[in-house]
This record gives C-alpha cells, sequence and structure tokens, in this order.
C-alpha cells in the first residue's frame, strides 16, 4: 500500500465499486495476491464481545500490513481497530508518526 488511506466500515455495510472483497478472516496469501493485483481490499473481521479483542486486534495488523485497506468490524472495535491501522501505517512508513522523540537516551 502505497499511502495511509485506512477506513474501518460498519457491519454490513455495502462492498464499495472497485474493491476486491477477501470475506471473513481470509487466508494471508489471498489478501497478499488480492491487494498485489492493485484493488483496494476489503476484510471483514467479527468479534464476540464490546471490548477491544485482541486476535481481531492482531489480525487486522497482519491484513493490513499484507495490503488491506478497508475493514469491516463491528462499531465497539472500530476506535481500537483504527489506532491499530495507523500503528501499521508508521511502522511501514506510510504515515508519519503523531509524536516524534529525539534524543531520549
Amino acid at each position: 500500500m502505497e499511502s495511509h488511506d485506512h477506513r474501518v466500515l460498519p457491519p454490513g455495510s455495502p462492498v464499495p465499486p472497485g474493491v476486491a472483497d477477501a470475506g471473513e478472516a481470509p487466508p494471508a496469501d489471498a489478501v497478499s495476491a488480492l491487494a498485489a493485483a492493485g484493488r483496494p481490499v476489503l476484510v471483514t473481521l467479527t468479534a464476540d464481545g464490546p471490548e477491544p479483542d485482541p486476535g481481531l486486534l492482531a489480525a487486522a495488523s497482519v491484513y493490513a500490513w499484507l495490503g488491506a485497506s478497508l475493514f469491516r468490524a463491528p462499531e465497539p472495535q472500530a476506535a481500537a481497530l483504527g489506532q491499530v491501522l495507523d500503528m501499521v501505517a508508521s511502522i511501514r512508513g506510510t504515515r508519519p508518526p503523531a509524536v516524534s522523540r529525539r534524543g531520549l537516551a
């Protein structure tokens, strides 16, 4: 992914035009292949409870690293998911860090 452009969509939202739908909990190689084709990739994530689900967030970070740019997730997960996607973009170098600290030694 060339730029920081991740979006979190509500559950049940339609697939935007031109977007490849990888489905729910797709295999990593499928997401990589779809992203390599050059189209934006949508991944659907599900969670059981209202608290941020560590498994969902971990999976989202891997999918984002592989090139997925749109995520369908339950509303209670949206804020934490956004933070995870920002973190991945910062690590990849496609988003500047929110705070830069230098000379902390």
